[in-house]
C-alpha cells in the first residue's frame, strides 16, 4: 500500500472534511493517507511517503481581507521544507495539489514552477460556489475515456498558468486540471475540491484515483 501525506488546514474551507473525503477516495486504489495541519513537521518526514498531497490554504495572508486570519494561518515555507518537496520530486515522488494549493507558499518563487500556475491577487477570482459543468479534454491517461460531469464547486479563474501547461479538464473556459513531469517526479493540479460536495461526483472521484495512480506510476483503474 502506497503512503500519502496530506498537508491540510487554512481558512474559508472545511479542510478536515475535504482531506478526509480525499483520503477515503484514494483508499479505493490502495493509497493510505496521513493528514496533518503541521506543514513543516509533515514535510520533515517526506521521505517516508511516495505521494504528497497539498489540500490547504497556507500563505502569508498579505491581502487585506486575509488580515483577520494572519495570526493563526499566516505561513512561510521554511527552506528545509522547500528542500524536502524538491527532494521528493527528485526521488520520483508524486505531488497531488488540490484547489487552494495554487494560493499556497506565496513566499516561494519556485512553487508556481512546480505546480504549473498560481493564484495572483487581485486578478484571480472565482464565481460564487455553485453547480458547474466540467469539460474533460482527454489526451492523458488520467482523463482518457472519462465523460464531462457536473458538480458543486468553485471555478478558479484567471490563474497565472505557465505556457507549457495542457489542461486536462476545464469549466467556463478556465483550466482546472493538469498533469506534468517535474524533475524526476510527477505533479497533478486539480483546482476543484472546495468542499465535500466536490467529491460527490463519481467521475471526479475516478479522476482523482487515476491521478494518484499516475503519480505513483501504477496501472490506472478503468
Amino acid at each position: 500500500m502506497a503512503r500519502n501525506l496530506i498537508l491540510s488546514g487554512g481558512p474559508f474551507h472545511d479542510f478536515p472534511a475535504t482531506s478526509a473525503a480525499l483520503a477515503e477516495t484514494l483508499a479505493d486504489v490502495g493509497v493510505e493517507s496521513d493528514v496533518t495541519d503541521d506543514v513543516t513537521g509533515g514535510l520533515a518526514d517526506a521521505s517516508e511517503y511516495r505521494l504528497i498531497t497539498v489540500n490547504a490554504l497556507r500563505c502569508r495572508m498579505l491581502a487585506d481581507h486575509l488580515a483577520p486570519h494572519r495570526a493563526r494561518w499566516g505561513f512561510e515555507l521554511p527552506a528545509a521544507a522547500r528542500t524536502a518537496l524538491l527532494d521528493h520530486l527528485e526521488r520520483g515522488g508524486g505531488l497531488l495539489c488540490m484547489h487552494a494549493a495554487s494560493i499556497c507558499f506565496d513566499d516561494w518563487q519556485g512553487w508556481p514552477r512546480i505546480l504549473g500556475g498560481r493564484w495572483q491577487w487581485p486578478k484571480s477570482h472565482h464565481p460564487p460556489l455553485g453547480w458547474t459543468t466540467v469539460r474533460v479534454h482527454g489526451g492523458h491517461p488520467v482523463v482518457d475515456g472519462l465523460r464531462d460531469f457536473d458538480l458543486v464547486d468553485e471555478v478558479y479563474s484567471d490563474l497565472a498558468v505557465l505556457p507549457d501547461v495542457v489542461p486536462l479538464a476545464s469549466s467556463m473556459g478556465q483550466p482546472l486540471v493538469w498533469a506534468r513531469p517535474v524533475r524526476r517526479g510527477r505533479v497533478v493540479y486539480d483546482a476543484l475540491g472546495h468542499d465535500t460536495r466536490s467529491y460527490d461526483n463519481p467521475v471526479h472521484r475516478t479522476l482523482l484515483r487515476r491521478a494518484a495512480q499516475w503519480l505513483l506510476r501504477q496501472p490506472l483503474s478503468e
